[in-house]
Order: structure tokens, then sequence, then C-alpha cells
């Protein structure tokens, strides 16, 4: 099996994703050299807590899908926060600073996605155009 994140994606909630990407993360001790080999002495178990943990490739290739499944599915939540925030009545400045960014460039993301999701037939052409009018006009 190829892991990608295609592979991943309808195997893994959000949640779910996020939390074995945090697990694999803090599994590997973040070590750079290549297959080093260590001298224990088999009857000193004190010398196990010196020794480090790595991925496999299986497990290093995983992280690597599911932390781009994460960005995927957390950046699909954000049309659906701004409209939210919108509709509760924030403001571009207020939706630009939750999202590090300028208010420019909040409205321009949010354009942009609305697109997005028009072109991929997951917004109505009417939805779109709701959404559209509730971002009202370029700060």
């Amino acid at each position: 099996m190829r892991i990608t994140p295609e592979a991943l994606e309808d195997e893994f909630t959000l949640t779910t994703a996020a939390t074995r990407l945090d697990w694999l993360s803090r599994r590997d001790g973040g070590e750079s050299s290549l297959n080093t080999a260590q001298d224990l002495d088999e009857d000193d178990w004190s010398s196990i807590k010196d020794t480090g943990t790595s991925l496999d490739v299986h497990e290093a290739l995983e992280l690597l899908a599911l932390g781009e499944v994460v960005s995927r599915k957390a950046h699909g939540s954000r049309l659906v926060g701004v409209r939210a925030a919108l509709r509760g009545g924030a403001g571009w400045d207020e939706i630009a600073a939750a999202l590090g960014v300028t208010p420019p460039e909040a409205w321009d993301d949010f354009s942009a996605a609305i697109e997005e999701e028009l072109e991929a037939d997951v917004l109505t052409p009417d939805a779109a155009a709701s959404a559209r009018n509730l971002a009202g006009t370029r700060p």
C-alpha cells in the first residue's frame, strides 16, 4: 500500500489524524544520524533509558501523509469558520487576527475558498453568492 494523503484522508477524521500525527511525532527522538548502533551491556537495564526511539520508514511516511491530511482537513474548515464568524457579527479585523493574516488577506482567502468550492460543486451558485454577500467589500 502506498502511503498518501488521499489514501488516509477517508480513513481518518480530523481528530483521529491529529492524534495519530501527534503520537508518531512524539515517538521519534529527532536523531539525525543514520542507523547508529550502540554497545549496550545486556545486564545493565539503566542503558535502556538512554536509547532514543525512531520511526521506521512506514511510520515516517505515515507521519508525513497525516500532516498533509490534517492540514487539508483544517484548511477545509476555514470557509465554515469564516462564514460563521461573519454571521455572528465578527469583522474582518477579528477574523484576520484569528487566522494570523491581514484583513485583506483574510478576505482574499475567503473569496478564493468560495470559488474553489463552487468549482468543486461543493457550493451551489446561490450558496456562493450568499457567501460573497456575507463577506461584503474587501477591507
